[in-house]
């Protein structure tokens, strides 16, 4: 077989989806698009059944907060063609008001527990998705902990003082 390259994918991916591939980048080799919550369904679609592609693997969905940005969350997924070796990120940028996202689970199995697991940690609804509740965390617990809204340490600690350490 001959190797997939990483144009060859953005090409795929541009001659179907066109403008709704919002932004392409290549850090360190790896692919990395961003679309929107409208799309985000048929471009893993398209990864996964796509002959020429075969991303049939779905690595990981996670989600990174971005409190400085107008769209402060970002759901990301990185999933692997197991036949060419080539990985690829898709990522989707929403906003605080509207955290939702249809749901990977109807082209992954294995996207329940992670989609679970983000929204443990940030409280991003995941549209459609068979059980949506906590995985990790207690039910009750209040907060997400992963978003980036919460002091890092407790102000109130007094072992921090900097007189205990000669200062």
């Amino acid at each position: 077989m001959d190797k997939l390259t990483n144009q060859q994918v953005l090409e795929k991916l541009q001659a179907q989806f066109g403008d709704k591939i919002l932004h392409v980048a290549e850090p360190k080799g790896l692919l990395t698009i961003v679309t929107d919550k409208t799309s985000i369904i048929d471009v893993l679609r398209l990864l996964k059944e796509d002959i020429a592609l075969q991303f049939i693997y779905l690595t990981d969905i996670t989600a990174v907060h971005y409190p400085e940005l107008e769209k402060a969350f970002a759901v990301v997924y990185h999933v692997h063609s197991l036949i060419f070796n080539v990985r690829i990120r898709i990522k989707v940028f929403i906003d605080k008001q509207s955290l939702s996202i249809p749901s990977a689970t109807i082209l992954w199995n294995g996207a329940n527990w992670m989609e679970r697991e983000t929204y443990d940690f940030f409280g991003i609804d995941f549209e459609g998705h068979p059980d949506l509740r906590r995985i990790l965390n207690m039910d009750d617990l209040g907060v997400f902990p992963m978003r980036k809204e919460y002091p890092l340490e407790d102000p109130n600690r007094v072992d921090k003082k900097d007189f205990y350490f000669g200062r």
